[in-house]
């Protein structure tokens, strides 16, 4: 429980999974442990929920990182760019999986066409859907088993592929999403790998 609430409060739900969504938004895929590290320290800089001017501070760091991220080779190679604006909706939603009606998808092309939204107002209002949270719920909190505990992506050693990850995806899903039953987050706690870093039995 104690897990679960961390990985629901509302500091990491605006700031972790805020990073996680964009990068999956952004590429199709979800992001790298090393780098995820970073971005979500840039989002939650300075942010402290229930202090005067938290909200305010988060809503300006997360303006400041969207202008960063639409500026990155990445994201301009893989998503953004010069492309027309019909493509970069058309990427966003294929990778958002989000339904919509031609006339959503055409009113956001026309938008950016007349420059009434930027690439990054688009990728925000994909980000913060609420059909595209609930899609990536459970996912992003099985990979956050793998950061926060493990300190690594789900592929890296002593790991090769993902397997791992989508059994333990699996079972989250099986269970609808309650992790206690699902016994995720107590096999992380359990596991070997975790354990020796603390020197423990």
């Amino acid at each position: 429980d104690v897990s679960g609430a961390f990985f629901n409060s509302i500091e990491y739900q605006q700031t972790g999974f805020f990073v996680y969504r964009l990068n999956v938004a952004s590429y199709g895929v979800f992001p790298d442990f090393g780098l995820f590290m970073i971005d979500k320290g840039a989002v939650a800089d300075g942010v402290i929920v229930g202090q005067l001017g938290w909200e305010q501070r988060l809503v300006e760091n997360k303006n400041r990182f969207l202008q960063d991220w639409v500026q990155r080779s990445l994201f301009i190679t893989l998503c953004g760019g010069t492309r027309s604006s019909s493509e970069f909706v058309d990427i966003l939603l294929n990778n958002t999986h989000i339904p919509f009606t031609s006339e959503y998808r055409e009113g956001l092309i026309a938008d950016l066409d007349a420059k009434r939204k930027t690439q990054a107002d688009v990728l925000l209002e994909m980000v913060e859907n609420a059909d595209f949270k609930r899609l990536e719920f459970n996912r992003a909190f099985v990979l956050m088993q793998y950061f926060g505990y493990l300190r690594r992506n789900p592929n890296d050693l002593p790991d090769s592929n993902f397997d791992g990850y989508y059994h333990w995806l699996n079972k989250l899903d099986q269970f609808n999403g309650n992790y206690i039953d699902a016994e995720m987050v107590k096999a992380f706690i359990k596991s070997p790998e975790y354990r020796s870093r603390f020197g423990a039995p």
